[in-house]
């Protein structure tokens, strides 16, 4: 049969890939960090028994971090990566020409160091000149920066470990400080399937936080359940009344201007967890 990874999404269910090799495994200081290549999806970078991200799907969550906001904001100059060690969201951002300067501020530097090893595909735009890498912690840095940002992406991990903090009310109120007076967030908040209840808490936080506050899907098949959501807060502008002169032809495999506004049309159940 050869050897397979599993990783157990719930107590019951779990997605499963057949693995030609072990690449690299490290208990780091933050977490169990594993790369794999599989026969299905290429490298896998894996975190605490999480897939994060695989050469085969990646872009599908990489440009939906990015395009989303980069699209809906105007003139998006200075943009902050919280997480996204693998380096896949900065290389979204830098086919935007507006981008003055990425940072990205990273936890642990082995997902930073592994990533250039072993997905240089995604993590080779973290040397380009327009691109600061600070091994930080996001929440801190977040805390420390006013009026800085024209957007911020959170790329992290699940709730749990190292990205608890990611995912609290104090966070987005620290990020709204961070932002400029017109900037805009955006952050993954996992599936409706399963996490349910965060999503509804998330929504609930940045909507207190923030006057326009959107959920937007994906389909990531390597994902818990296939289908995942982002969030996104803006102080000013509507993803939804972008105008037609904004968007301008990019390199994408999953993102278009069509699916812009597409994409924040939520299955009712999905709908439902912004209502309540």
């Amino acid at each position: 049969m050869g050897t397979w990874f599993t990783e157990k999404q719930t107590e019951s269910f779990g997605i499963t890939a057949k693995v030609k090799r072990s690449l690299h495994k490290e208990k780091t200081d933050f977490q169990e960090l594993e790369m794999l290549e599989t026969e299905e999806w290429g490298n896998m970078l894996v975190l605490d028994d999480m897939v994060m991200t695989t050469e085969k799907d990646e872009f599908v969550y990489h440009e939906m971090v990015a395009h989303v906001p980069l699209f809906t904001h105007p003139n998006p100059k200075h943009v902050l990566v919280v997480g996204g060690g693998d380096g896949g969201v900065i290389r979204e951002v830098l086919k935007h020409s507006s981008v003055e300067k990425a940072t990205l501020v990273e936890i642990d530097g082995k997902v930073i160091e592994y990533s250039k090893k072993h997905l240089p595909s995604i993590a080779g735009a973290l040397e380009d000149e327009r691109v600061e890498v600070k091994v930080d912690d996001g929440f801190m840095h977040i805390a420390e920066s006013e009026r800085e940002y024209d957007v911020i992406m959170v790329d992290s991990t699940e709730p749990v470990g190292p990205a608890v903090n990611l995912f609290s009310k104090g966070f987005y109120e620290g990020i709204s400080k961070a932002l400029k007076e017109d900037g805009i967030f955006v952050a993954q908040t996992d599936n409706p399937w399963f996490k349910a209840d965060l999503i509804r808490q998330v929504y609930g936080d940045v909507k207190e936080t923030f006057p326009i506050t959107k959920v937007y899907t994906a389909n990531i098949p390597t994902y818990p359940s296939g289908l995942w959501t982002f969030t996104m807060g803006s102080k000013i502008y509507d993803p939804l009344q972008v105008s037609e002169e904004r968007f301008f032809d990019i390199d994408t495999k999953y993102y278009t201007k069509e699916l812009h506004g597409a994409c924040f049309a939520l299955p009712k159940f999905v709908k439902d967890l912004t209502e309540e």
